[in-house]
């Protein structure tokens, strides 16, 4: 017995960044991605979720990796071999994308409160804006997570309606396992949007940041860096690898099961497009009845609180790390002013923009698709940097690594540009 909960113990140790990261990468953006691909076009990309996880994992453990060895974030090494302009002008991308994803993130969470009892959503939208702000400013992160992470359970609803439902398991197994694409500019869009919401921008500076933030934790100040301390650095490297395979492989699980529900509910009776969460909410009708709008609804506010800090964060983290600003979630605002101006002037200005009277089911899908655009210069840096001994010393990226981060890449940028290539000729 006290083998066992010693062995839980050290395993919950074990997960901290990518846990984290996976989590905040099924926020609402995804949430409605996932939802609309089952809806409109039944299994048939459930097989870029089993696709995507290696590839999503390698590219978070290069992410993780930098932090982890260089004690910086990823904008402060991308600074050592971009020129100011090139690097400037890679974050603005990023952190706009990051500022567009808390607009349509919270424009979800207003339209779930307005589900559970009504009232006029700009309100919500400009008080989830103010709540966020709040905690942002006056609690760590990580106390913050740590409640908040219990809410993203009602994701598994999705899955138990899966099992609950009559879903055509022969017809998902031979979707998963034998990709099909029509070439159709829809799909393409779709598919874009998919690989978008599982491997974005903003998670690669959130987890290199967190592990940053895991080494002043739990370095102490005389100990040497990773590069010239191969004890320690080994000993950090399989505990990235197991949290962050445990971040992901959840993460696209839940998706996975997303997509499964949908399909089999809202595709089936002839629904192909969602226009509202209530829409996507009837995924969960055939195990709730009643309930099934109160769980998604809790589901989307809750993985929302959760995203919400990771957005706005890793945008901060960007732009700080370019200008040389002091940057931690662990310092007090006193002390990093600008970083934390950069995130509370980023949730202010989703909460603000949440307030019009745009589609937020659209405006999520296609900030995913924009975080997808944006992912692939990014990724081509992220890999120099990951095999730039110059970077990371001794602990350069391994083969196999290299191999499949570099797959990554490629994947990416083939979906952009094929989604390109359709809309020029459509």
């Amino acid at each position: 017995m006290t083998t066992a909960r010693w062995s839980v113990a050290k395993l919950l140790r074990l997960l901290g960044p990518g846990l984290l990261t996976g989590a905040a990468d099924d926020d609402p953006s995804g949430i409605a991605t996932y939802s609309q691909s089952g809806a409109q076009f039944g299994y048939a990309l459930c097989w870029v979720m089993l696709l995507a996880t290696p590839f999503m994992v390698a590219i978070q453990i290069v992410s993780a990796r930098i932090g982890s060895v260089t004690g910086r974030g990823l904008a402060a090494n991308l600074s050592k071999v971009l020129p100011p302009v090139a690097l400037g002008g890679l974050v603005v991308l990023v952190v706009a994308a990051n500022i567009f994803n808390i607009v349509a993130d919270f424009a979800a969470m207003a339209a779930a409160v307005g589900l559970l009892v009504g009232g006029p959503a700009p309100v919500y939208a400009l008080g989830f804006g103010v709540l966020c702000l709040t905690a942002e400013i006056l609690i760590s992160y990580r106390t913050y997570a740590k409640f908040l992470k219990v809410l993203t359970f009602v994701l598994f609803a999705y899955v138990a309606t899966a099992f609950s439902i009559r879903v055509p398991w022969g017809q998902v197994a031979a979707a998963t396992l034998i990709p099909h694409i029509s070439w159709s500019r829809d799909q393409i869009l779709m598919l874009v949007a998919v690989l978008g919401t599982t491997i974005s921008p903003y998670l690669f500076f959130w987890q290199a940041s967190l592990e940053v933030e895991e080494r002043r934790i739990k370095q102490n100040k005389k100990e040497a860096t990773l590069k010239i301390n191969n004890r320690l650095a080994k000993q950090r490297f399989q505990p990235i690898v197991i949290d962050t395979w445990a971040g992901m492989a959840l993460s696209n699980i839940i998706g996975f099961f997303i997509i499964v529900a949908t399909a089999a509910t809202l595709h089936a009776h002839g629904t192909s497009t969602i226009g509202t969460a209530a829409d996507a909410a009837e995924a969960l009708r055939p195990l709730a009845g009643p309930f099934a709008f109160l769980l998604f609804s809790v589901g989307i506010i809750g993985t929302g609180l959760l995203a919400i800090p990771a957005l706005a964060g890793s945008a901060a983290y960007a732009i700080a790390e370019t200008f040389g600003w002091k940057n931690s979630l662990g310092l007090p605002p006193t002390r990093a002013r600008g970083f934390y101006f950069i995130v509370g002037g980023s949730t202010l200005l989703g909460a603000i923009g949440a307030m019009t009277r745009l589609d937020p089911i659209r405006m999520l899908v296609w900030s995913a698709v924009l975080n997808g655009i944006v992912a692939v210069p990014l990724m081509v840096m992220m890999m120099l940097l990951i095999t730039n001994s110059r970077i990371m010393g001794n602990f350069i990226a391994s083969r196999m690594l290299a191999i499949f981060g570099w797959l990554a890449t490629l994947l990416m940028s083939a979906a952009v540009t094929v989604f390109f290539l359709s809309s020029i000729t459509d």
